[in-house]
């Protein structure tokens, strides 16, 4: 269960306040204020701030006082021409905090995206819940035998039931141990910033994560992408449709020309320059290596 029912009434009142204002809201982002969206067996999103609309990267973009004579047409041409053109500055202008529950390896993925501010739940001062993910037996899968990060085929019948067997083991077993350390009954019991470290890997930890737009524009394009790790994907996912509610000519302009586009080199732009002329192209004769090939045979086949 990702929220308690405590914690679903500290939503509940939170969403009940009512604040007036005259920044820019957004509709869409006021009914998600505060609302916990379920990811993986325990983890959520929710949004708890957020500043700026789709008016605000024009506004950045022309440094003006408002709106002026400007259409909703062209606020949305324009804002197509700075994702086209990877003028990112006027999409900075906008910012969006979360709160996060996820699985530690998933947050040390995500912490590499060094370009937001972060403040995480202390296990040296707090004691984690008895909370970890085990996969869903159709996401426990091989190792992948082209890409050493990734996967493979799914495991199935017996092979799958042990290897979910040792991970619900291992995790109880480590979190007794760990309440066994911090005990204080009869015992002083082991510093809590000591024992944390005996704790899985795939125990729940929580932070708020505050970033704008831009940089967040990065972290989606990396992490919603197909290939991106299966855990950290659905949380991307679930913000993906946040942010499409937040400042949706904005998102469109990202879904259309980073989700939905691609990047390709100058060997690869060569490549399709001499097909369209009726030339047959091989690996052999791109100048590409087998693994730029196979990506770009995957971008004309998509």
């Amino acid at each position: 269960m990702p929220i308690s029912p405590d914690q679903a009434q500290e939503i509940a009142d939170a969403r009940s306040q009512q604040n007036t204002t005259m920044r820019a809201t957004v509709p869409g982002m006021e009914a998600h204020l505060y609302t916990a969206h379920e990811v993986l067996d325990h983890g959520f999103i929710r949004v708890i701030d957020y500043m700026g609309d789709d008016s605000a990267i024009c506004q950045a973009a022309r440094v003006s006082y408002g709106k002026g004579t400007k259409s909703v047409q062209n606020d949305e041409g324009l804002i197509r021409y700075l994702m086209r053109h990877w003028h990112s500055t006027p999409f900075e202008m906008c910012e969006i905090k979360l709160h996060v529950k996820l699985p530690v390896f998933v947050a040390r993925q995500w912490i590499r995206h060094r370009t937001a501010n972060v403040n995480e739940y202390s296990a040296r001062y707090s004691i984690l819940d008895r909370e970890f993910y085990i996969p869903a037996p159709e996401h426990i899968n091989a190792q992948s035998v082209v890409n050493n990060q990734g996967r493979g085929k799914i495991l199935e019948g017996e092979e799958a039931a042990r290897v979910l067997e040792i991970l619900k083991a291992d995790s109880t077993r480590a979190y007794d141990n760990y309440e066994a350390m911090i005990s204080d009954d009869g015992q002083d019991g082991l510093a809590r910033e000591l024992a944390r470290m005996n704790l899985p890997a795939n125990i729940y930890t929580q932070w708020y994560w505050k970033v704008d737009l831009h940089n967040l524009f990065h972290f989606l394009r990396l992490r919603a992408d197909s290939h991106a790790q299966y855990e950290i994907r659905v949380y991307a996912d679930a913000i993906c449709k946040v942010v499409a509610d937040w400042v949706p000519a904005a998102y469109s302009a990202f879904e259309d020309y980073r989700l939905g586009g691609a990047q390709l080199s100058g060997k690869a732009v060569d490549c399709v320059r001499r097909m369209l002329k009726g030339e047959e192209v091989t690996q052999e004769t791109s100048g590409m290596s087998k693994g730029e090939w196979r990506e770009f045979q995957g971008v004309l086949k998509a």
